[in-house]
């Protein structure tokens, strides 16, 4: 069974880990069974060897945030350098997807228009239409979206592969096959409500209607379908 581990940047809000679980298990949740997954917090546990040692490489989402580069945050930033380079598939979801970007030269930081949370589409580029991870998803769908920091400035020679309105960077590709995507895949609907529900007091102080981000929360399989298509790429190496 092809092996794959988890790099756990952090834990979700008390509320919703003792309904839901905590990140790693909504990965895990969504990957595919055929995968033999391992789960490292890298907030407190060493690095899980050399990423040469694991088919494929998962980042997950995190509370905190890239630009403090906290000392586990910028050795994580090392090894994922080292594995991109290697040509390792790896998938950085929202922290991870910054992560990945500062790994390699570029910036991140507070998005100037502060946060976007709940549902809201994607737009793929014309570079998305071969692509390995995203090729065969319509132009346009909707994913679960939560952050206030973002990729202000792509590395060198990343392909930025999808945007929309709000944030130019959803998604791109280092290499050929390391992908960091802003938006959760790994969120369900169900998830993606109980955040805003936790939100809602922040969210009014910012000026954004909680309620009608709550309204317009949906179901996101294409986005959700990443996951599973991540872990093709994965078996088929």
């Amino acid at each position: 069974m092809p092996k794959v581990v988890i790099l756990k940047t952090g834990t979700t809000y008390p509320a919703l880990r003792e309904v839901f679980g905590d990140f790693d298990s909504w990965f895990v949740t969504r990957l595919a069974p055929e995968l033999n997954i391992h789960v490292v917090d890298v907030t407190v546990d060493d690095l899980p060897g050399q990423p040469e040692d694991w088919d494929g490489i998962v980042i997950t989402g995190s509370p905190a945030m890239v630009s403090d580069r906290e000392h586990w945050s910028e050795q994580t930033a090392s090894w994922l350098a080292h594995a991109i380079k290697a040509e390792v598939p790896v998938l950085g979801v929202c922290y991870g997807h910054q992560l990945l970007a500062h790994a390699v030269g570029g910036e991140v930081g507070f998005h100037p228009r502060g946060r976007e949370t709940g549902t809201h589409q994607v737009e793929l580029l014309d570079s998305a239409l071969d692509d390995p991870l995203f090729k065969g998803l319509p132009r346009q769908f909707p994913a679960q979206l939560t952050h206030r920091q973002s990729v202000l400035r792509l590395p060198e020679n990343a392909v930025l592969l999808g945007r929309n309105e709000f944030e130019a960077h959803q998604a791109f590709r280092l290499g050929p096959c390391a992908w960091g995507v802003q938006f959760h895949p790994e969120f369900s609907s169900e998830v993606m409500r109980a955040y805003l529900k936790v939100q809602a007091p922040d969210l009014e102080k910012e000026g954004l209607d909680a309620d009608a981000l709550l309204a317009g929360v949906n179901d996101a399989p294409e986005a959700s379908s990443l996951l599973d298509r991540f872990s093709q790429i994965v078996m088929n190496r």
